[in-house]
C-alpha cells in the first residue's frame, strides 16, 4: 500500500524536466524539508537510474552530504523527502563576502574531501562534483558546506568497471574523456578543479572550441596565470597539482589530500583575495551560465563528431559551443544513451533548486 506523507506541502518552488520540488513542513515536528515529486510516468524506462540514486542516498549519512529523509509513493508519483539546505550556493557566498582568503578555501575543500573520502570508503563515486552541487547548509556565517545531487553517482561492485562518460566537461577527469575505464580518482580530479576555481575565480580549462577544450583536459594542460596567482601560496599550487594529475594511478586520493600541509597544516595564507576572485567569478560564472541544469553524458557522441575519439591527438573541428563554453547541453527532455545507461538530459539537485 502506498504510504501517505505526514507533511503539509507548500506551492511548488521549482520545476524540472521530469520532476518538481516543493517545500514541505512535517506536521509532527514542524521541520521544513524539500520533497522531490517524480511522476511515475516520467520514470518509465529510467527505473534503474532512480533506483541507483535512491540506493546511494540510503547508504550515506554524513554531516556534509544532503541526506534522503524518507520515501513515499502514491499511485501516480514517487516522493523523495530530502534534507532542506537553505544557505545558498557556493559562488553566491564567496561573491557576497567582503573578506575571503586561502584559509577560507582550504576549510571548504577540507569539508569536501572529508565527505568524498567517506563516499569512497563506502564504495561510492559521485562522478559529478562541481561548484553548483556544493551548497551551504544555512545562512550562518560559519555554515558548513553540503554535497548534493547524486543522480550520476555509482556504487562500485566487486569486479565492476566504470566507463560511462558522464559528469560536466570542465570538471571531468582526462580518463573519462579518453573513454577509458576509471575509478574513484575521477572525484579527486574534480576536487582539484574546484580548488583551482576557489583560488582564482576562473576555470583551469577554457576554450570557445569544444575540441580544443577537450584536448586541454586530455593533456592536463593548465597554468597558474599571472597576475591572478601571484599572491597564492606555492603550497596551494602544489596541492592542486597533486589532485589535477593526469595519471589517476599517482593522483592524490582524498586521504592523501587531507594530509597535505595546505589542508592539514598552516600553509594556507590569510591574505584577502576577495576582490580578484569575486571579480573573476562574476565574469566567468554569470548566473545565466552556472544556474543552468546540464549534463555531459553526450561527451562521447560529441567527441566522435569532433573526430577526437579516444586519441589525444587529431584535427580540431570547429563547432558551435553552448552558452557556457565547455558544457555540452542536451535539449530539455532529451536523453543520451551511453553504454546502455539512459540518463536525463537535464538534472538539478533539489537543494540547489529551492535556494
Amino acid at each position: 500500500m502506498p504510504r501517505c506523507m505526514p507533511c503539509v506541502c507548500m506551492p511548488c518552488v521549482c520545476r524540472g524536466a521530469f520532476s518538481e520540488v516543493v517545500l514541505a513542513e512535517e506536521k509532527r515536528t514542524q521541520r521544513l524539508v524539500a520533497i522531490k515529486c517524480i511522476p511515475k510516468k516520467a520514470l518509465e524506462g529510467k527505473e534503474n537510474s532512480i533506483e541507483n540514486e535512491i540506493a546511494v542516498l540510503h547508504k550515506i549519512k554524513h554531516a556534509n552530504i544532503v541526506s534522503l529523509e524518507d520515501i513515499f509513493e502514491s499511485k501516480s508519483h514517487l516522493y523523495l523527502v530530502m534534507q532542506l539546505v537553505s544557505g545558498g550556493e557556493l559562488f553566491d557566498r564567496i561573491v557576497e563576502k567582503g573578506f575571503y582568503t586561502e584559509k577560507d578555501a582550504s576549510k571548504l575543500i577540507q569539508q569536501i574531501l572529508d565527505a568524498v573520502k567517506y563516499l569512497h570508503d563506502m564504495g561510492i563515486v559521485h562522478r559529478d562534483l562541481k561548484p553548483e552541487n556544493l551548497l551551504y547548509y544555512s545562512l550562518d556565517e560559519d555554515s558548513k558546506i553540503m554535497i548534493s545531487d547524486f543522480g550520476l553517482s555509482k556504487i562500485e561492485g566487486s569486479g565492476s568497471v566504470m566507463s560511462t562518460a558522464c559528469g560536466t566537461p570542465g570538471y571531468v577527469a582526462p580518463e573519462v574523456l579518453a573513454q577509458k575505464p576509471y575509478s574513484k580518482a575521477v572525484d579527486c580530479w574534480s576536487i582539484g578543479v574546484i580548488s583551482y576555481i576557489l583560488l582564482c575565480g576562473y576555470p583551469p580549462f577554457y576554450d570557445e572550441n569544444d575540441a580544443k577544450l577537450f584536448e586541454q583536459i586530455l593533456k592536463a594542460e593548465y597554468e597558474f596565470d599571472s597576475p591572478y596567482w601571484d599572491d597564492i601560496s606555492d603550497s596551494a599550487k602544489d596541492f592542486i597539482v597533486h589532485l589535477m594529475e593526469k595519471d589517476p594511478k599517482i593522483r592524490y586520493t582524498c586521504e592523501q589530500a587531507l594530509q597535505h600541509p595546505w589542508i592539514a597544516g598552516d600553509t594556507a595564507l590569510d591574505k584577502n583575495i576577495h576582490e580578484s576572485v569575486s571579480a573573476q567569478i562574476k565574469k566567468n560564472f554569470a548566473k545565466s551560465k552556472w544556474k543552468q541544469a546540464f549534463n555531459a553524458t553526450a561527451v562521447v557522441r560529441h567527441m566522435r563528431r569532433l573526430q577526437l575519439g579516444t586519441s589525444q591527438e587529431g584535427p580540431s573541428q570547429p563547432t558551435l559551443t553552448s552558452p557556457c563554453h565547455g558544457h555540452l547541453l542536451l535539449p530539455e527532455g532529451e536523453e543520451e544513451e551511453t553504454n546502455g545507461c539512459k540518463i536525463p538530459g537535464t538534472r538539478e539537485s533539489q537543494a540547489q533548486q529551492i535556494t
